[in-house]
């Protein structure tokens, strides 16, 4: 009798924070936040969100400086708390 392994995910499919480990696109980012498109590129005209870059003409977010900004909120909140 064999025993089957529980479906494991692959651990190179997550970085910290339970974001991809790949770059993500301002719909990744959208729905990470729980927010409308149009809010994230309203986020970079203004340089109030997590900082993108372009490849070519495509705008992307790498994980870690998401991860990053969404430390950087929490700390805000508390100490404003």
């Amino acid at each position: 009798m064999s025993r089957t392994r529980s479906a494991q995910p692959d651990p190179r499919s997550t970085l910290h924070g339970g974001l991809p480990d790949r770059y993500l696109t301002p719909h990744d980012v959208a729905a990470v936040f729980g927010v409308p498109l149009e809010t994230v590129y309203q986020w970079r005209k203004k340089r109030t969100g997590p900082p993108g870059f372009r490849i070519g003409k495509h705008l992307r977010y790498d994980p870690t400086d998401v991860h990053t900004y969404v430390t950087q909120r929490k700390d805000a909140d508390r100490d404003a708390a």
